[in-house]
């Protein structure tokens, strides 16, 4: 199948473009054309083109489709709902991709694979709608969904509140020693070059240091920069998503914690999806593509060929070795009792109300941390600086 850009109108005279899947242009110009819409042109979709669409963010799409689920909950059929919705929606981009779902509906596509077409909505989101779609119970998935985000939405937020203070402290200790030193130091290495003494060992270090910075400075931060930029790039290749995953698992502590984050994250858009009738097999594949961590990603995906097998899901799991001890006896307790999914919702609640506990642990143990290693560095640097004053009123009596 190629895709196309497709420009019609409508019964109302209303020009648009969208992107549609076929076989043939021919193909697709018919379809329109039997459909009532007056064809322009249909053009071969370029990779560019493919690339220009920007992601949606979660808080409208979340906006979107509650408004969506009230509307065909009052008895709006789906189009008439897409249309009046995309009308109303602000951001420009969403509401061409939402004009492009709907009229992909409007031409006897479905409406997951008219939303997976775009490329900017979540995997779970699409595969619940198929889900809805084969069972005939839109309504009762979409409300699942809208649960699952916002669920999930709240206790990100709560992470990244959770991490301002500490990220506010680091930066409040790297802006000063950059004042201290590139500031204060000078005007001191000034008026020691007047004086003509001899200068203790740490005054000297402290003074290059901040000669160095001031000389040096704006040729060291463009290279800092770039090398951040290089990282972040290399950080998206496979291999270094792969080791940064490795390194943060690994990682004392924190890397118990990321864990945690994921298998619960894990559970409950699993869940989720066995909720909405959709089997198991394509459920886990689903959530594996839906998880940041490429080693528990990578673990699902490995189990998906054991339960293929015939095997059990708690089974398929230990055998991969990344799951906790302690999630794989709740699900083996889920499957042997028939409550799966709800046994995989107490799994995603267990392990985030556990990362939130130990988050807070570990920050009330940074924080004061941070504070001491604000107070260490000033008062080096005031040492440093006034030591030689002492020295000379030490001489001077």
């Amino acid at each position: 199948m190629n895709e196309f850009i497709v420009k019609l109108a409508d019964e109302r005279g209303r020009v648009q473009e969208q992107t549609h899947a076929a076989a043939t242009a021919e193909e697709l110009r018919s379809r329109f054309t039997q459909a009532g819409y007056l064809v322009y042109s249909v053009k071969p979709r370029s990779t560019l083109g493919r690339s220009a669409k920007k992601k949606v963010k979660l808080d409208i799409f979340l906006i979107f489709n509650q408004q969506f689920l009230t509307l065909i909950r009052a008895g709006l059929p789906i189009l008439s709902s897409l249309d009046l919705l995309a009308k109303r929606q602000k951001d420009l981009s969403f509401r061409a991709q939402l004009e492009d779902v709907g009229g992909r509906v409007k031409t006897g596509e479905s409406i997951s694979s008219a939303f997976e077409a775009q490329g900017t909505v979540p995997l779970v989101y699409t595969t619940t709608l198929l889900a809805g779609e084969r069972s005939g119970n839109l309504e009762e998935v979409l409300q699942r969904y809208l649960d699952f985000q916002r669920v999930a939405l709240t206790f990100r937020k709560k992470l990244r509140a959770s991490l301002i203070y500490p990220a506010f402290l680091i930066v409040m200790v790297i802006g000063l020693f950059t004042f201290l030193i590139t500031f204060v130091v000078p005007r001191f290495a000034s008026l020691y070059a007047q004086m003509g003494t001899k200068l203790p060992t740490l005054t000297l270090w402290l003074l290059a240091l901040g000669q160095n910075a001031q000389k040096y400075g704006l040729y060291v931060a463009p290279v800092l920069v770039l090398i951040g930029y290089l990282v972040l790039r290399w950080s998206k290749s496979e291999a270094g998503a792969d080791l940064i995953d490795r390194v943060r698992i690994k990682t004392p502590v924190l890397g118990t914690v990321w864990l945690k984050y994921q298998v619960g994250l894990f559970s409950r858009t699993l869940a989720t999806l066995l909720t909405g009738g959709l089997p198991l097999v394509p459920s886990l594949e689903t959530a594996a593509r839906s998880i940041e961590s490429r080693s528990i990603a990578r673990a699902v995906r490995v189990s998906v060929e054991t339960v293929r097998e015939g095997k059990g899901l708690a089974v398929s799991l230990e055998r991969t070795g990344v799951f906790p001890e302690l999630s794989i006896e709740m699900i083996e307790v889920g499957e042997s009792t028939g409550a799966l999914p709800q046994m995989l919702n107490s799994v995603a609640e267990f392990f985030e109300e556990d990362v939130q506990t130990s988050l807070a642990a570990i920050m009330s143990l940074v924080e004061p941390i941070i504070l001491i290693a604000m107070g260490v560095v000033v008062v080096i640097v005031l040492i440093a600086l006034y030591l030689p004053i002492f020295s000379l009123n030490g001489v001077g009596g």
